[in-house]
Protein backbone atom coordinates (compact mmCIF):
# COMPACT_ATOMS: atom_id res chain seq x y z
CA UNK A 1 0.00 0.00 0.00
CA UNK A 2 1.16 3.53 -0.71
CA UNK A 3 0.58 6.41 1.42
CA UNK A 4 0.83 10.12 0.31
CA UNK A 5 -0.57 12.04 2.88
CA UNK A 6 -0.10 10.76 6.35
CA UNK A 7 1.03 7.58 7.78
CA UNK A 8 -0.01 6.55 11.40
CA UNK A 9 2.64 4.78 13.15
CA UNK A 10 0.86 1.19 13.30
CA UNK A 11 1.17 1.26 9.44
CA UNK A 12 5.05 2.19 9.32
CA UNK A 13 6.17 -1.09 11.30
CA UNK A 14 4.55 -2.86 8.02
CA UNK A 15 6.44 -1.32 5.80
CA UNK A 16 8.76 -2.77 4.02
CA UNK A 17 12.56 -0.66 3.55
CA UNK A 18 11.14 2.47 3.79
CA UNK A 19 12.94 5.96 3.64
CA UNK A 20 12.30 7.54 7.20
CA UNK A 21 13.33 11.35 7.29
CA UNK A 22 13.38 12.78 10.96
CA UNK A 23 13.43 16.82 10.09
CA UNK A 24 12.83 17.51 13.81
CA UNK A 25 13.81 21.68 14.33
CA UNK A 26 13.70 23.99 16.89
CA UNK A 27 13.37 27.53 15.14
CA UNK A 28 14.78 29.11 18.50
CA UNK A 29 17.58 27.01 18.67
CA UNK A 30 18.87 25.51 15.18
CA UNK A 31 20.28 22.68 16.83
CA UNK A 32 17.57 21.22 18.81
CA UNK A 33 16.31 18.34 16.09
CA UNK A 34 20.00 17.40 15.33
CA UNK A 35 20.73 17.09 19.32
CA UNK A 36 17.42 15.46 19.58
CA UNK A 37 18.21 12.81 17.16
CA UNK A 38 21.35 11.79 18.02
CA UNK A 39 19.69 10.96 21.63
CA UNK A 40 17.31 8.90 20.24
CA UNK A 41 14.99 8.37 16.56
CA UNK A 42 13.34 5.80 14.78
CA UNK A 43 15.12 2.86 13.85
CA UNK A 44 16.64 3.75 10.15
CA UNK A 45 16.02 7.04 10.04
CA UNK A 46 18.10 9.70 8.64
CA UNK A 47 17.92 13.59 9.80
CA UNK A 48 17.26 16.46 8.08
CA UNK A 49 17.88 20.27 8.71
CA UNK A 50 15.69 22.80 7.89
CA UNK A 51 18.08 25.19 7.33
CA UNK A 52 20.96 22.91 5.15
CA UNK A 53 18.96 20.30 3.87
CA UNK A 54 15.39 21.77 3.72
CA UNK A 55 16.14 25.28 2.52
CA UNK A 56 18.47 27.27 0.50
CA UNK A 57 20.93 30.53 0.46
CA UNK A 58 19.48 33.42 1.75
CA UNK A 59 20.37 36.92 -0.29
CA UNK A 60 18.15 39.01 2.50
CA UNK A 61 15.09 39.19 -0.56
CA UNK A 62 14.72 35.92 -0.71
CA UNK A 63 12.95 35.10 2.65
CA UNK A 64 14.18 32.97 5.65
CA UNK A 65 13.83 29.63 4.26
CA UNK A 66 14.11 29.62 1.08
CA UNK A 67 14.01 26.36 -1.42
CA UNK A 68 17.32 24.84 -1.94
CA UNK A 69 18.17 24.51 -5.67
CA UNK A 70 16.07 21.36 -7.22
CA UNK A 71 19.56 19.30 -8.41
CA UNK A 72 20.96 19.72 -5.05
CA UNK A 73 17.99 18.32 -2.96
CA UNK A 74 17.63 15.79 -5.49
CA UNK A 75 21.34 14.35 -5.06
CA UNK A 76 20.74 14.80 -1.03
CA UNK A 77 17.72 12.19 -1.77
CA UNK A 78 19.87 9.67 -3.98
CA UNK A 79 22.44 9.91 -1.43
CA UNK A 80 20.17 8.84 1.64
CA UNK A 81 18.85 5.93 -1.39
CA UNK A 82 15.53 7.19 -2.69
CA UNK A 83 14.43 5.41 -6.02
CA UNK A 84 11.04 4.99 -8.09
CA UNK A 85 8.82 3.80 -5.96
CA UNK A 86 10.47 3.18 -2.97
CA UNK A 87 8.17 4.84 0.25
CA UNK A 88 9.06 8.06 2.15
CA UNK A 89 7.96 8.62 5.57
CA UNK A 90 8.71 11.84 7.03
CA UNK A 91 7.86 13.25 10.90
CA UNK A 92 9.09 15.47 13.30
CA UNK A 93 8.41 15.98 17.29
CA UNK A 94 6.93 19.56 16.48
CA UNK A 95 3.41 18.67 15.18
CA UNK A 96 4.43 18.09 11.62
CA UNK A 97 5.49 21.31 9.79
CA UNK A 98 8.58 20.49 9.20
CA UNK A 99 8.00 16.84 8.04
CA UNK A 100 5.22 18.87 5.91
CA UNK A 101 7.82 20.96 3.91
CA UNK A 102 9.83 17.53 3.45
CA UNK A 103 7.12 16.18 2.10
CA UNK A 104 6.05 19.34 0.12
CA UNK A 105 9.43 19.11 -1.51
CA UNK A 106 9.87 15.28 -2.30
CA UNK A 107 6.31 15.77 -4.60
CA UNK A 108 8.32 19.08 -5.71
CA UNK A 109 10.28 16.32 -6.88
CA UNK A 110 8.17 14.25 -8.50
CA UNK A 111 7.86 11.45 -5.58
CA UNK A 112 4.61 10.99 -5.07
CA UNK A 113 5.09 7.89 -2.78
CA UNK A 114 5.94 9.99 1.03
CA UNK A 115 3.70 10.32 3.62
CA UNK A 116 3.98 12.68 7.03
CA UNK A 117 4.13 9.96 10.57
CA UNK A 118 0.76 10.75 12.14
CA UNK A 119 1.35 10.45 15.70
CA UNK A 120 4.11 9.93 17.96
CA UNK A 121 6.33 6.73 17.74
CA UNK A 122 5.88 4.80 20.80
CA UNK A 123 8.48 2.27 19.83
CA UNK A 124 11.90 1.74 20.90
CA UNK A 125 14.22 4.65 19.84
CA UNK A 126 17.61 3.93 18.51
CA UNK A 127 21.13 6.21 18.97
CA UNK A 128 22.74 4.00 15.36
CA UNK A 129 23.19 5.76 12.66
CA UNK A 130 21.27 4.69 9.57
CA UNK A 131 23.17 2.65 6.63
CA UNK A 132 22.74 4.14 3.08
CA UNK A 133 22.95 2.79 -0.42
CA UNK A 134 23.19 5.80 -3.25
CA UNK A 135 20.86 5.40 -5.86
CA UNK A 136 20.76 6.98 -9.36
CA UNK A 137 17.38 8.10 -8.62
CA UNK A 138 16.63 11.33 -10.84
CA UNK A 139 13.83 13.95 -10.44
CA UNK A 140 10.49 13.61 -12.20
CA UNK A 141 8.03 16.49 -13.21
CA UNK A 142 6.50 18.28 -9.79
CA UNK A 143 3.80 17.31 -8.60
CA UNK A 144 3.33 20.51 -6.96
CA UNK A 145 2.94 24.03 -7.67
CA UNK A 146 4.53 27.40 -6.05
CA UNK A 147 4.04 31.25 -6.76
CA UNK A 148 6.14 33.74 -6.92
CA UNK A 149 5.86 37.19 -5.08
CA UNK A 150 5.38 38.82 -8.54
CA UNK A 151 2.93 36.86 -9.53
CA UNK A 152 0.72 36.82 -6.91
CA UNK A 153 0.96 40.86 -6.14
CA UNK A 154 -1.19 41.22 -9.32
CA UNK A 155 -3.47 38.24 -8.08
CA UNK A 156 -4.38 39.90 -5.21
CA UNK A 157 -7.86 39.98 -4.92
CA UNK A 158 -8.79 36.90 -7.20
CA UNK A 159 -6.94 34.04 -5.02
CA UNK A 160 -7.45 32.74 -1.51
CA UNK A 161 -4.40 33.51 0.36
CA UNK A 162 -4.54 31.32 4.01
CA UNK A 163 -1.27 32.24 6.13
CA UNK A 164 -0.54 29.65 8.89
CA UNK A 165 1.07 31.64 11.62
CA UNK A 166 0.02 32.63 15.15
CA UNK A 167 -2.64 34.88 14.73
CA UNK A 168 -0.95 37.18 16.90
CA UNK A 169 1.96 37.67 14.05
CA UNK A 170 -0.87 37.53 11.58
CA UNK A 171 -2.70 40.50 13.27
CA UNK A 172 0.73 42.41 13.17
CA UNK A 173 0.28 42.89 17.26
CA UNK A 174 3.95 41.34 17.38
CA UNK A 175 6.69 40.37 14.89
CA UNK A 176 10.03 38.50 16.18
CA UNK A 177 11.14 37.18 13.46
CA UNK A 178 10.78 39.88 10.26
CA UNK A 179 11.34 42.97 9.32
CA UNK A 180 7.38 44.47 9.66
CA UNK A 181 4.08 43.33 11.20
CA UNK A 182 1.27 42.22 9.58
CA UNK A 183 -0.01 39.93 6.63
CA UNK A 184 -0.61 40.18 2.82
CA UNK A 185 -3.40 41.88 2.21
CA UNK A 186 -6.43 39.95 1.80
CA UNK A 187 -4.95 36.64 3.55
CA UNK A 188 -7.32 34.75 5.87
CA UNK A 189 -5.80 33.08 8.92
CA UNK A 190 -5.21 29.30 9.82
CA UNK A 191 -2.54 28.51 12.34
CA UNK A 192 -1.62 25.42 11.39
CA UNK A 193 -1.82 23.85 14.62
CA UNK A 194 -5.55 23.99 14.36
CA UNK A 195 -5.27 20.84 11.62
CA UNK A 196 -4.53 18.69 14.81
CA UNK A 197 -6.61 17.39 17.30
CA UNK A 198 -6.14 17.22 21.07
CA UNK A 199 -4.15 13.78 20.70
CA UNK A 200 -1.65 15.49 18.68
CA UNK A 201 -2.95 13.68 15.45
CA UNK A 202 -4.18 15.27 12.12
CA UNK A 203 -8.34 15.45 12.52
CA UNK A 204 -10.24 13.35 10.71
CA UNK A 205 -10.06 13.73 6.50
CA UNK A 206 -13.70 14.86 7.10
CA UNK A 207 -13.56 17.45 9.55
CA UNK A 208 -10.46 19.18 7.89
CA UNK A 209 -12.76 18.93 4.88
CA UNK A 210 -15.56 20.71 6.26
CA UNK A 211 -13.19 23.46 7.94
CA UNK A 212 -11.19 24.41 4.81
CA UNK A 213 -14.72 24.29 2.88
CA UNK A 214 -15.93 26.93 5.06
CA UNK A 215 -12.30 29.33 4.72
CA UNK A 216 -12.24 28.30 1.09
CA UNK A 217 -15.86 29.78 -0.21
CA UNK A 218 -16.14 31.04 -2.27
CA UNK A 219 -13.25 30.15 -3.85
CA UNK A 220 -12.13 26.86 -5.64
CA UNK A 221 -8.99 24.65 -4.38
CA UNK A 222 -7.92 24.99 -7.10
CA UNK A 223 -7.83 29.11 -6.69
CA UNK A 224 -5.98 28.75 -2.94
CA UNK A 225 -2.40 30.36 -2.25
CA UNK A 226 -0.47 29.34 0.95
CA UNK A 227 1.91 30.96 3.12
CA UNK A 228 3.10 31.52 6.61
CA UNK A 229 6.41 33.16 7.61
CA UNK A 230 9.07 31.35 5.83
CA UNK A 231 7.27 28.58 3.29
CA UNK A 232 7.47 26.22 5.99
CA UNK A 233 3.93 25.85 8.35
CA UNK A 234 2.15 26.48 5.39
CA UNK A 235 3.47 22.92 3.99
CA UNK A 236 0.76 21.89 6.81
CA UNK A 237 -2.04 23.53 5.29
CA UNK A 238 -1.39 21.92 2.43
CA UNK A 239 -1.21 18.65 3.38
CA UNK A 240 -3.95 18.55 5.54
CA UNK A 241 -5.94 19.92 2.71
CA UNK A 242 -4.54 17.40 0.56
CA UNK A 243 -5.37 14.55 3.34
CA UNK A 244 -8.72 16.09 3.55
CA UNK A 245 -9.14 15.25 -0.67
CA UNK A 246 -9.41 18.77 -1.22
CA UNK A 247 -5.85 18.81 -4.20
CA UNK A 248 -3.36 20.56 -3.64
CA UNK A 249 -2.63 24.55 -3.73
CA UNK A 250 0.13 26.72 -4.69
CA UNK A 251 2.62 26.98 -2.26
CA UNK A 252 4.40 30.89 -2.02
CA UNK A 253 7.86 29.61 -0.47
CA UNK A 254 9.06 33.23 0.81
CA UNK A 255 5.62 33.75 2.04
CA UNK A 256 5.62 36.68 4.76
CA UNK A 257 9.34 36.88 5.06
CA UNK A 258 10.21 37.41 1.51
CA UNK A 259 6.86 39.70 1.19
CA UNK A 260 7.95 42.33 4.09
CA UNK A 261 11.23 42.51 2.92
CA UNK A 262 10.07 44.88 0.30
CA UNK A 263 8.57 47.70 1.48
CA UNK A 264 7.15 48.45 -1.49
CA UNK A 265 4.82 45.75 -1.08
CA UNK A 266 1.44 46.04 0.21
CA UNK A 267 1.10 45.01 3.73
CA UNK A 268 -2.07 44.83 6.22
CA UNK A 269 -2.40 44.76 10.05
CA UNK A 270 -5.27 43.62 11.75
Amino acid sequence: MTYTTLIPPAQLRTLDDPLILDCSFDLADTGAGERAYAAGHIPGAHYLHLDRDLSGTKTGTNGRHPLPERDAFATRMRQLGLRAGRQVVCYDTQGGPYAARCWWMLRWLGHPQVAVLDGAWDDELTTDVATTVPTDWQPAAALVAQIEAATLLKQLGRVRLIDARAPERFRGDVEPLDRLPGHIPGASNRLFKNNLAADGRFKSADELRAEFQVLLAPHGADTVVHQCGSGVTACHNLLAMAHAGLGDGALYVGSWSEWSADPARPAATG
